[in-house]
């Protein structure tokens, strides 16, 4: 430990980073540098500064991180279309990339040894934090509270704050009983009743939605506008990446969208129930595919679907920064070069429905589609050849007796 001598600890200013702040400079006698991300979360992160310099930290980074968060990383991540596990739209997952990046930064701005963060021993973001860290700083030590201590219950938390003078807020409210994290993507749930699978999530849970069925009885209509697979004004008016998800999530939440429930694999091998608000990642996901199914060559939308799942994977386990996920990045990118218009979707008590989609760069042709005449556009009678030809290997194992009956 005496090789430590400055830290760089992620940190909310909660009772969890804040007993980490004290137990890093009482255990490893070191300095510890704070450094707390605005992604969104919908929380003020100024007062951490106050709990930060109460505690003798003189080196405080409070970053607001909203653009870079949407546009370096949501973004990127929705012109693939990830879903992990055919549902998760991978709200917590996307964001410990950003955090990893900026520790290392700070690290080497002020020549700390270490970095440290809150993730427990059981979870996904002690792996994501320290997979994105030693890509980006092979050689950073990596300090992880939770795995070296014995404060491992919420009451040995609070009497190491009380017996260490440690600044905790008490709320008059009832504490929520459920383990939260928030960003600009989305809102996520855990423990509490959660822990049983059988057991129906709480209505008064939910913080950013209506429930579907106390939505407006009248559907609301907007237009996205599309450039190279990003999204880039809603209804005409041009937008940041954040102030478009912002607005998204608004306009979702009120009616009703983008709440999940699930059971997920994750990735130290044990099974964890979450429930997740994404509003406004439930309508990019519906209207990218919706402005792609007219862009897109259709086996290059069909490749993108194949290689999805993994790359949801590489982001879900913590392999931003990897060569392969970088590699399979540039292949993305240079699918959403045409992948420009307007996409129109109808949102109504939890359902996006698209009710259209138009694009300069359109590969749809009414005029081959057609039920009526087309014109000669397209010879129905070259179909008969192209059935066969395909038909070919299936009649020859027929033919050998080796059909299916």
């Amino acid at each position: 430990m005496a090789d430590v001598k400055k830290v760089v600890l992620a940190y909310s200013g909660g009772l969890d980073t804040s007993v980490i702040l004290k137990w890093l400079q009482d255990t490893y006698d070191c300095e510890v540098v704070t450094f707390t991300a605005d992604l969104g979360q919908g929380e003020e992160v100024e007062p951490a500064r106050d709990k930060a310099q109460a505690m003798g930290v003189k080196e405080i980074y409070i970053d607001d991180l909203r653009e870079e968060f949407v546009r370096d990383f949501v973004f990127p991540m929705f012109r693939a279309n990830t879903v992990y596990e055919g549902e998760y739209l991978l709200g917590t997952s996307i964001a410990r990339p950003l955090i990893a990046k900026r520790l290392i930064e700070i690290a080497n701005e002020t020549g700390a040894d270490a970095i440290s963060h809150g993730a427990t021993g059981k979870g996904n973001d002690q792996v994501r934090f320290e997979l994105g860290a030693y890509a980006l700083k092979p050689g950073v030590k990596v300090i992880a509270p939770w795995r070296e201590w014995d404060l491992l219950s919420r009451e040995k938390l609070m009497d190491y704050a009380e017996k260490h003078g440690i600044p905790i807020e008490r709320h008059g409210k009832k504490k929520s009983p459920y383990s939260m994290d928030a960003n600009l993507l989305h809102i996520s749930y855990e423990g509490g009743v959660l822990e049983d699978t059988w057991t129906e999530h709480e209505e008064d849970m939910w913080r950013w939605s209506v429930s579907p069925e106390n939505a407006p009885d009248q559907a609301t209509y907007i237009e996205l506008t599309y450039r190279n697979g990003d999204i880039v004004a809603i209804d005409g008016v041009d937008m940041t990446p954040a102030t478009v998800l912002a607005e998204l999530n608004r306009i979702g939440g009120a009616n009703g969208i983008g709440r999940l429930d699930i059971v997920e694999n994750r990735y130290v091998g044990m099974k964890s129930r979450g429930c997740y608000e994404t509003p406004g990642g439930t309508i990019m996901l519906k209207a990218h595919r919706a402005i792609e199914s007219i862009t897109l060559d259709r086996e290059v939308a069909h490749l993108k679907d194949e290689l999805m799942p993994k790359y949801a994977s590489l982001i879900y386990t913590g392999y931003w920064w990897s060569p392969e996920r970088l590699m399979l990045q540039q292949m993305i990118d240079a699918s959403q070069v045409n992948v420009n218009g307007v996409v129109r979707l109808k949102l109504y008590k939890g359902n996006v429905v698209v009710v259209g989609r138009k694009s300069d760069d359109s590969l749809f042709d009414a005029n081959i589609a057609t039920f009526e005449e087309d014109g000669g556009a397209y010879n129905q009678a070259d179909a008969a050849g192209f059935i066969k030809l395909n038909a070919l290997r299936m009649r020859i194992a027929a033919n050998k007796g080796r059909g299916m009956l």
